[in-house]
């Protein structure tokens, strides 16, 4: 599989699951990303560990940083999973677009862009699911300019 292919399954996958525990649909791929995630170990075991992190996910309450520690450790372990089993990519991706999030047949994929040119803006803006941000420092206000006193 190629390594633009494996870093998409790792992290679409991470992500998703980690949106997945949020939702209703968390009861029923529980125990399919248990099986997935458990490969030679006891499910039930596994599924413990997912509902843990389920736990923080939901206790969060939109805190970025545990759920992104925990996207992070999902990657992490995604990413081993494929090194060790080509194919549980594919299943990944099977289990994903079964639960995952759909977009409509013909949908269109708006892209929106926010500049701040005068003043600080600090913190997190989340403004979809499915979200590339892009931070940039941003260029020092230019000086006053100096008039000369006037007789």
């Amino acid at each position: 599989m190629a390594a633009e292919l494996v870093q998409q399954v790792v992290t679409t996958g991470a992500t998703t699951v980690v949106g997945l525990m949020a939702t209703e649909a968390w009861t029923q791929v529980r125990s399919r990303l248990a099986v997935l995630f458990g490969r030679g170990r006891d499910t039930e075991q596994v599924a413990a560990e997912l509902e843990g992190i389920r736990v923080e996910v939901v206790r969060a309450d939109g805190d970025a940083e545990p759920v992104g520690d925990h996207t992070a450790e999902l990657r992490g372990r995604i990413r081993r999973l494929v090194r060790q089993d080509p194919g549980a990519a594919a299943e990944l991706q099977a289990i994903l677009a079964e639960f995952g999030p759909q977009q409509p047949a013909g949908a269109q994929v708006s892209i929106t862009t926010n500049t701040f040119s005068d003043g600080t803006a600090s913190g997190i803006l989340v403004m979809a699911y499915n979200s590339v941000v892009h931070q940039h420092e941003a260029a020092p206000a230019p000086l006053p300019r100096s008039t000369p006193p006037r007789d």
